[in-house]
């Protein structure tokens, strides 16, 4: 069982939703992105998402592309993300980390040696975006067989032909992509999202997270009460690149986790 696996039955015994909070490594500094990422669990995040800075990253809107870019501006690498994982370990060994980015990094490292390191620094899953189902020989098998959960995505265009495949080898949770595009682009509906969680869950008993289009306390309690949870990525990166202080980044943090937890 893995933490996610771990954080998940929990909830469930708590009869509570999971809050996700995704942040990007080195943004706007290491210094600063690991202060964040320590104070997210006390804030109420229930499992951190944490960005791995790339140069191309074609899932994501303008915010989290300039937080990328930043954090490559600053020199942010993949030892050093794995460093802010290793950091946050020392001090607390239970709040899941998904580690969230593109595969280059991860293969110009090399699988076998990612994994290793990745396992070391207390990584739990990865969704790596750019990997389809057809390729699960290149990293989600692997990372399976060391012990990482390997997320999904699913999306409002997964049809009824191609879910069995995106499930086939998923495991931690399911992450639906609430609105078609990019990260950030458009607000999530909750009316919306229902039908296409409850289709999923009709072919898995994995959790199904539901991120993209998430921004205020209200829609997350809303996409909550109709998943196992929310993910909210971009509303918070936006505070860390408007500069605003950490306390202020965790206290906005704190009051979306207490929507989804109300759900």
């Amino acid at each position: 069982m893995t933490r996610i696996d771990a954080k998940f039955a929990e909830l469930r015994a708590a009869n509570k939703k999971a809050f996700v909070a995704y942040v990007m490594a080195g943004d706007p500094d290491y210094a600063t992105s690991l202060e964040i990422v320590k104070g997210l669990p006390a804030a109420g995040v229930d499992i951190i998402e944490l960005g791995l800075p790339f140069t191309d990253p074609m899932a994501d809107g303008t915010t989290i592309q300039l937080a990328g870019q930043r954090a490559l501006d600053g020199a942010m690498t993949l030892d050093q993300t794995l460093s802010i994982a290793a950091e946050l370990r020392k001090t607390d060994d239970t709040t899941p980390i998904v580690l969230m980015g593109y595969y280059n990094p991860i293969y110009s490292r090399g699988v076998d040696t990612f994994l290793v390191q990745a396992k070391a620094a207390g990584i739990d899953g990865l969704i790596i975006v750019d990997l389809p189902p057809e390729e699960d020989e290149e990293l989600c098998i692997p990372a399976q067989a060391a012990g990482l959960n390997f997320i999904r995505l699913a999306t409002p265009t997964t049809d009824a032909k191609r879910l069995p495949k995106v499930l086939q080898n998923t495991s931690g949770f399911v992450y639906y992509v609430s609105v078609t595009g990019t990260t950030g682009a458009a607000a999530a509906q909750a009316v919306d999202v229902a039908p296409e969680v409850a289709r999923i869950k009709a072919s898995t008993d994995l959790p199904v997270i539901v991120g993209f289009g998430v921004r205020t306390p209200q829609t997350a309690q809303d996409i909550a009460g109709v998943a196992d949870g929310t993910v909210v990525g971009s509303a918070i990166v936006e505070k860390i690149g408007a500069g605003e202080p950490v306390a202020d980044v965790l206290a906005f943090v704190k009051t979306l986790a207490d929507g989804a937890h109300r759900a």
